[in-house]
């Protein structure tokens, strides 16, 4: 079976509504911990909500909520029964109604973060449900794994290597990485972070960059003073 999937879902008319950010990766890449930090670093300055999935539980949002990162209505579950590639890329209905769920309850929002379940390297979203994609590697899976590409690590807007700080552990060259995933990437961006104690600001900056391009696209004013847990 091959690896390229056609993106049969037309993007959604992004003026009136908020920037959608994908986060996928594989199971225990930090895909959580990144939302988490992401909602942290954020939170303050803009309007935000949050859908995770999970193939049969509610566990990603149990943590987000538990961890405080954000008000626990602005957090919904996805549960796919599935595998999470086809949550977020082939049926997309149940995460397009949380998105949009959201955005009914709170809007307007300035960004809505959707976090797929664990899965490969081809988990990608469908542009007919996000704006924007991270895909997020660890080192543990060793420094041949950016070279293997995928699509995920190839075409996601931002790759982002975390648990840098594990690289000696599992004998990772984080040199090798970087020469590889700028090879595979052709140009995209690449940051190396460890997101429960660095490197978080660096990919916060990348987002709110990616706010303020969207914003211009589309008419958008999120210069505002409206913290999202007022």
């Amino acid at each position: 079976m091959g690896a390229v999937h056609d993106d049969v879902h037309h993007a959604p008319d992004g003026h009136g509504r908020a920037l959608r950010l994908g986060i996928g990766g594989p199971v225990g890449s930090g895909k959580t911990a990144l939302t988490a930090a992401l909602c942290r670093a954020l939170g303050g300055s803009l309007r935000l909500g949050v859908v995770t999935n999970d193939i049969y539980t509610t566990e990603d949002a149990d943590f987000l909520r538990r961890a405080g990162v954000l008000d626990p209505e602005r957090i919904l579950a996805v549960e796919t029964g599935c595998c999470p590639h086809t949550a977020i890329r082939d049926d997309i209905a149940a995460n397009v109604d949380a998105v949009e769920t959201l955005e009914e309850r709170f809007g307007p929002l300035d960004l809505v973060i959707v976090e797929s379940g664990g899965d490969n390297l081809t988990a990608t979203f469908s542009r007919g449900l996000v704006d924007r994609q991270i895909f997020v590697l660890d080192v543990s899976g060793g420094d041949k794994v950016p070279r293997k590409g995928g699509p995920g690590v190839t075409s996601a807007d931002l790759l982002v290597v975390n648990k840098t700080d594990l690289a000696p552990m599992v004998g990772a060259d984080l040199g090798v990485m970087d020469r590889d995933a700028a090879a595979v990437r052709q140009g995209k961006p690449v940051l190396f972070t460890s997101v429960r104690t660095e490197g978080a600001a660096e990919v916060a900056a990348w987002v709110t960059a990616q706010l303020h391009e969207w914003s211009h696209e589309h008419g958008h004013d999120h210069e505002h003073e409206h913290p999202v847990h007022a």
